[in-house]
């Protein structure tokens, strides 16, 4: 019976990990891709939250779960135009910026949702799900593990390929630099401007298919302010990857999975308050931040304007 309290436990609580894990993952990656190039998303919330709403009203009207997540890519790419504008061409505070992109998202979509939605609370089908032939029937691991939403399996590869982009091509040694030494990059004949740009446009675009995911396959729905704070994990996340991206693995399983550890207690009869529960991720990052703070990255010019010709 033992056994059985432990399966079950195990079970819940990396594939409830997994499952909220997933819109860390994907806002991570794209904020590790936009400090490596100098610009401090704080508005990361924001593009979430447009992102959520978006994919759910297009997932809602179209059934389309694909056409969703879609949206959700193209809500936050446009959000982040914000970013690129304000901070990047006009070089004002990208913590500022930042925070206004975060009251605009919160504002806009509850004020969205409650004229459209408020009275009906409308709910999406049950998302799809790829289980891999074999693995999808080890025990314990296969359930939560390889019984996924197609976009997981895209998403794990997508952070080795950002890893190799970064490490290994040219367009990743011009945004490490555009973080790093910009000055460095603009005497080399490459637009720090430009480059700065496409890596705020590729946290816009992941944290909006972060929030699509968080709407769409994790909640199932869209209420006000759904995001509750997973922008600013996000971000923690990315510092202390160290400019990394297979780490933002690790980071978002474990914020993840202390986000579903409440419901892995629930089901092995052990009861938790929801106070706790929302406590927990908190808490977390409270803790990863005293032990690893330390060890953290950040690029010698992130959040810094570049002024061509300045020192």
């Amino acid at each position: 019976m033992s056994d059985l309290f432990t399966d079950t436990f195990l079970t819940a609580l990396i594939g409830g990990g997994m499952l909220a894990a997933m819109p860390l993952l994907f806002a991570s990656l794209g904020e590790t891709i936009s400090e490596r190039a100098g610009v401090l998303n704080v508005g990361l919330e924001g593009f979430m939250l447009f992102g959520a709403y978006a994919a759910f009203v297009v997932t809602l009207n179209t059934g389309s779960e694909w056409l969703g997540l879609g949206a959700g890519m193209v809500a936050g790419a446009i959000t982040s135009v914000l970013m690129i504008v304000f901070c990047v061409r006009m070089n004002l505070d990208q913590i500022v910026i930042g925070i206004a992109i975060i009251l605009i998202a919160e504002g806009v979509t509850s004020l969205l949702y409650g004229a459209s939605y408020a009275d009906s609370r409308p709910r999406l089908g049950e998302p799809s799900v790829l289980e891999i032939p074999g693995l999808s029937e080890l025990p314990v691991f296969g359930e939560s593990l390889f019984s996924q939403h197609p976009i997981v399996y895209i998403g794990i590869a997508l952070v080795f390929v950002v890893h190799w982009m970064l490490r290994r091509t040219s367009a990743g040694l011009s945004l490490r630099a555009a973080g790093e030494k910009p000055e460095a990059l603009d005497a080399a004949g490459v637009s720090v401007a430009a480059t700065r740009s496409w890596g705020a446009l590729s946290a816009g675009v992941l944290g909006g298919l972060g929030g699509g995911y968080l709407a769409v396959v994790a909640a199932g729905t869209f209420t006000e302010f759904i995001t509750q704070g997973t922008g600013f994990i996000a971000i923690v996340i990315a510092m202390l990857a160290r400019g990394i991206a297979p780490w933002t693995i690790v980071g978002s399983l474990l914020f993840g999975m202390s986000l579903s550890i409440s419901t892995a207690l629930q089901l092995i009869g052990v009861e938790i308050s929801t106070d706790y529960v929302q406590m927990l991720p908190f808490i977390t990052v409270i803790v990863v931040l005293v032990l690893f703070a330390r060890r953290s990255y950040l690029p010698a010019a992130l959040a810094l304007p570049y002024v061509r010709g300045e020192r």
